[in-house]
């Protein structure tokens, strides 16, 4: 009986341990499923199923293997509450969230607030895409972790560009309501006005947030403006109908965007007819010339039927895989400071590093512009079957996306 107390006890740490290892380590994904912004709900999810199953093929994180909870939010940060409170009850302690920064505030503030009562069951919220600048200023959060660069960031090498292109002479802004929308109007009034004081700017709208289904009225407006140039943070159905509209009214302008390339945009673009009239910033695109980049983007194509519209999702990802490994543990408080300064080889290529000060994360950025390919080595994908592609206009190298924050962090 003795020896075998003694075999169970060597044996049974060794069976626990295993165990432990092949538990999973569950995201809660924290955005649209339903409502107007399912589109482009639907499609991160899918991205980050995706970017799971590649780490999982690889032995997960640590052992453990990577699941993806989807938790509609319907784009409410009420709702989004809920859902974050059911991720904490599920005993999830990461948490993932991108399609508008209304949701983003409310969970960079639930997850303080959930820390701060809770040691011991500390959360993660990893932003993706909600880039209202007072997330990583203001109200920054130890907790929170952004891998997009935020409106500010966008808005400054946009309007550098903007400034060189002297056929620019009138600007119509259109934007949505809401905290990133205001923030996209003002910084584009301020930094158009210091760069380039002879531009005009002849129309200033604000429209709600995915409830707009005909924006002819809008277009009507800018038409009537005289406008050369258009400049708007839209996105989801918002910046596809906006487009669609435009296709409709034969307007006639340039369009200097964030998200044109979401779900419906490129076929929208398309009907335009404005052949590389149409800009986006980002932090990759499908046609960049990076040889790992483009290999990526065939094979996620080929199995998840999409682009990539998030190369920061991949980063993202990635990058806790390495700073788990840094830590030697999947604890979010051991993650969340390995996360700090991280350098990272990003998707597209080029180093990006996740700033200590207020966990925002710089990377290269690109402008490109949507039309026909001419060059089909450099440009061998197309967006929703429409023959055309993104190209490449401009590259903003890393230390020259970086801006001051303001953010005065709490640290546990």
């Amino acid at each position: 009986m003795r020896k075998i107390i003694m075999s169970a006890a060597v044996t049974l740490p060794f069976v626990f341990g295993v165990a432990h290892a092949q538990d999973s380590v569950k995201i809660g994904y924290i955005d649209p499923l339903s409502g107007g912004g399912a589109s482009v709900g639907e499609g991160g999810l899918k991205t980050f199923q995706y970017l799971a199953d590649e780490l999982n093929a690889k032995g997960g994180i640590l052992g453990h293997k990577v699941e993806i909870v989807p938790m509609d939010n319907k784009t409410n940060p009420q709702e989004s509450l809920v859902q974050a409170q059911k991720a904490v009850d599920a005993g999830i302690h990461y948490i993932t969230q991108g399609n508008g920064s209304s949701v983003g505030a409310a969970l960079e503030d639930f997850v303080t607030k959930n820390n701060g009562r809770n040691p011991g069951k500390e959360v993660l919220y990893f932003n993706y895409a909600a880039v209202d600048p007072s997330m990583t200023n203001e109200k920054c959060s130890y907790w929170h972790f952004r891998w997009d660069a935020n409106s500010d960031i966008k808005m400054e090498a946009l309007t550098n560009y903007m400034k060189g292109e002297q056929s620019i002479k009138k600007v119509y802004l259109i934007n949505q309501d809401y905290s990133f929308g205001q923030s996209v109007r003002t910084e584009a009034r301020k930094m158009l006005a210091a760069k380039r004081p002879d531009i005009q700017i002849v129309g200033d709208e604000l429209h709600p947030l995915l409830k707009i289904t005909d924006f002819s009225p809008y277009i009507a407006k800018i038409k009537a403006s005289g406008a050369d140039s258009v400049v708007t943070g839209n996105w989801g159905q918002d910046i596809a109908l906006l487009l669609k509209a435009a296709a409709d009214a034969g307007l006639k302008v340039n369009w200097y965007t964030y998200y044109a390339g979401g779900a419906g945009g490129p076929t929208a673009i398309k009907q335009t007819g404005l052949d590389h009239q149409v800009f986006q910033i980002t932090e990759g695109f499908p046609n960049s010339g990076n040889k790992a980049a483009m290999e990526f983007e065939k094979d996620f194509r080929a199995k998840v039927n999409l682009s990539l519209w998030y190369p920061r999702a991949v980063n993202e990802m990635r990058m806790f895989k390495a700073a788990a490994e840094k830590a030697n543990s999947i604890d979010p408080v051991k993650v969340a400071a390995a996360l700090e300064d991280m350098k990272f080889e990003v998707l597209d290529g080029g180093e990006g590093f996740m700033r200590k000060d207020d966990h925002q994360f710089f990377q290269p950025i690109y402008i490109s512009s949507f039309g026909t390919m001419t060059d089909k080595d450099k440009e061998p994908f197309d967006e929703e079957n429409t023959g055309w592609g993104w190209h490449l206009v401009s590259k903003i190298d890393t230390a020259q996306t970086m801006l001051p924050t303001t953010c005065n962090m709490k640290r546990p």
